[in-house]
Formats: structure tokens, sequence, C-alpha cells
């Protein structure tokens, strides 16, 4: 990357802060939300609150590992000839004896009888494994079977009250079918945010009508309520309100006491009609800074009456990197995640562009294989449509004013 020095034209003014700085500043306002108690059913993509330690063993019995025939080791020689005796279906519950020279059919996940040591695959005998719904009256087994062979013993997976799974993981479905397994229908997990989406501009109109001079589709609410929801929040209200400052103060009122996070979209810079500002800041005691980065420099933060109220920039894109890198790992802890940050890779550029130092830089990339490349074909401006295509934001130094071909560079994966 080429970096410069910087000089009047590219120094931070004395009020500007840096990313970390507003994201710490945010981050030691959370305090993740009370946990709940949820039917598993309900808890996908929740925060474990607290271990879950399985009731009983895991297998809770010897089972057989395979289709086949349960048998004394000793007699399952090779070309032994085998009494066929009784048939051990899975959820059967019979332990039928088995003599010398004698075995019992068995299905995967069956309890192994208490005198067999070892199970013998059809697989491995003279039947193979031809569909028979009678059991056979005699069985030769082709291939010896060792001490213990495909039995799964009791407990080999977990001890009764061991953990199987530690608080704090996100359950997915693998997750949730081990804690079923462990004897539970319920979880306790971390509660998803309530979150209220609040776009302001009078320029807005419905996405799908005809706009005047003037007036653009209103589209932050839509990516806002979706992002939220991704992040594993419950999106409680969605507005839009004109440059109003009374309109405003009613919508904020009137979603603050459904909403743990409240977040606004517009009117936070310094223009003469930045209502979001004038009146969130000392009416609610919003505390506005100007971060050091592009998109998104103008940016408020503070709590209401317990709730975190966000206000980001009114530009799309700014809104939408604003929202990655302070909203969704506000959101996160609010839920309990340990892990709150994108995954994050460093990877070589596949063609050079340029930037503009003086600030951090958030472009929209796209992979090419394994190297990265602007979402947009041009230098400089990167409007909304590049979050239609792109795979990640690349993070680059407010001391860069050039990325490269083959300079490695910093991506958030989104």
């Amino acid at each position: 990357m080429t970096h410069v020095v910087s000089d009047a034209g590219h120094s931070a003014s004395p009020r500007m802060i840096t990313i970390d700085e507003h994201r710490q500043r945010i981050l030691e306002a959370v305090t993740p939300l009370p946990a709940e108690l949820l039917p598993l059913s309900a808890a996908r993509g929740r925060v474990l609150a607290a271990e879950v330690r399985s009731r009983w063993p895991l297998p809770l019995f010897d089972a057989s590992a395979m289709d086949g025939y349960a048998v004394r080791q000793a007699d399952a020689v090779s070309g032994a000839v085998l009494r066929v005796i009784a048939d051990v279906p899975a959820g059967a519950p019979d332990d039928p004896a088995l003599g010398p020279g004698e075995a019992a059919r068995i299905m995967t996940g069956a309890p192994v009888p208490s005198d067999a040591d070892a199970i013998v695959p059809l697989e491995h005998t003279d039947l193979g494994t031809a569909v028979r719904h009678d059991a056979p009256e005699r069985v030769t087994v082709l291939t010896a079977a060792a001490h213990g062979a495909h039995i799964r013993r009791a407990g080999e997976d977990r001890g009764a009250g061991e953990v199987v799974v530690d608080a704090g993981a996100e359950l997915k479905a693998w997750q949730l079918a081990a804690i079923a397994s462990c004897g539970y229908d319920r979880v306790l997990v971390g509660s998803a945010p309530r979150v209220a989406v609040i776009s302001t501009g009078t320029e807005l109109v419905p996405p799908a009508s005809t706009p005047d001079r003037g007036q653009i589709p209103e589209s932050n609410s839509v990516l806002l309520a979706a992002a939220v929801a991704d992040a594993g929040g419950n999106v409680t209200a969605v507005r839009s309100v004109p440059d109003d400052p009374a309109l405003l103060r009613r919508t904020v009122q009137g979603v603050l006491d459904v909403a743990d996070v409240v977040i606004l979209t517009g009117g936070a810079s310094v223009g003469a009609f930045d209502v979001v500002k004038a009146v969130m800041g000392p009416e609610y005691g919003i505390r506005f800074d100007s971060v050091s980065m592009q998109p998104g420099k103008p940016q408020g933060f503070g709590m209401h009456h317990g709730a975190l109220v966000f206000c980001l920039p009114g530009s799309p894109l700014g809104m939408a990197v604003s929202f990655e890198v302070f909203v969704r790992p506000a959101l996160r802890a609010l839920a309990g995640h340990r892990d709150v940050e994108r995954r994050r890779l460093t990877l070589p550029a596949s063609r050079s562009w340029r930037v503009r130092a003086g600030k951090t830089q958030l472009l929209p990339v796209v992979f090419d294989g394994d190297r990265v490349e602007p979402a947009t074909k041009g230098n400089g401006f990167h409007p909304i449509s590049s979050l239609a295509v792109a795979d990640a934001l690349a993070i680059i130094p407010a001391d860069v004013d050039a990325v490269l071909e083959g300079d490695l560079v910093s991506v958030m994966l989104l």
C-alpha cells in the first residue's frame, strides 16, 4: 500500500475520534439481556446461557453400530454356522439370552444382548445385505469378529452429568440435537434484543412509489430490519418520518417502551435540517461524534431509559457500514455472544485502486478467487448498489492513499 504523511489537508479535526474509540464506548455500555427459557424449537440462533449436562450416559446402553448379528465373539470365527434365535430391532426392550453357537439378528441402534460381545455386520455373512423380513434360521460367518466389534458402549460419548454443550455456544441444528439427546426439550438462552428502526428524511418515499424531483426510495429501514434479524435481533417497529422535530419526538417516544435498541438514520450531521441531532442531542442526551472513517463519519450514540440509541448517517452506504462496525457487535453482545465481531481475513488485492487518505476507509469488496478488489470498477465513490455484490468490507488505514496490486488488505467478511 502507498502511505502518505499527514498534512494540513489530511489532518483530523481535534474532535474526531477513532473507530475503535467509538466502538469501545458502545460495548462498555452494553449489559447482556436477561436469559429466558425457550423450547428447543424456538432456540435456534440464540446463545446458550448455561452449560448443558447430560441427564444420562451417551449412549444410554450398549448399542449396535451396524445392522448384523449379535454374537459371542468366541463363536464367531470364520466359517462358523450360528443358529439365529432372536430378532432385536431398534427400540426393542428385549434382552435375549445367547448360548454357545447362537446369534441374534440386530439393527443399528438396538441394545446389544447382555450375552453378546461383538457384532458381525450383514456383509460379513453368507446372507449379505439382501432385505429379509423374517430372521433366518442360521447364518454363516465369513469374517471373524473381534471382541467388542461394532458395539457403541454406554457412556463412551459422555458420562451422566458431563458437559455436552458449553455456555456461550450459538445454538444451531447440531447443538440443538445434542441438547435433545441429553434429555431436555427446553434450554436457557440469551434474549433477542428488541430493536426499533426509525428512518428520517423528508426526501424519502416508499420504494414502490414514483419519486418526484428531490425524492428517493426509502431503503435504509429495509436494510436495517434485515440486518437486525440476521444479527439475531427482534425488529419491534419500523418507522419512516420526515424532518419534523415534533413528529420525530412522538415517534421515538412511541418505540422506546418496546425496544432495547433504537436505531435512527439520517439527520446526524451538521446540516441546517439535521433534526435527529437537534432533537436527540439536547433532549435525549445522545452524544454525537465525528469518527475518523469514510463512509460513516457522523455518529451518535447514547442511552435513554435503559435503551441503546444509535444515530447513523442517512447515506445508505454510510448507514450500512456503520451498522456492521458499531450496531451489530452491540446486538450480539446484548444477546450474550462472546464473539461479537465479524470474521476477518488478510488477502492480496487483485488490482490497484486509489483511496482517500486521512480517514479509515471501509470499502465494499468482492473476492476474485483468493484475492479482493472493489465492488465497483471506479475509484473513490462506492454506491449502495455495490453492497448487492460485496462479499466483505476492506479496511484501509487512514495513512494509505492507494492500494497496489498484490498489497495485503484486511477485510471484514459479510
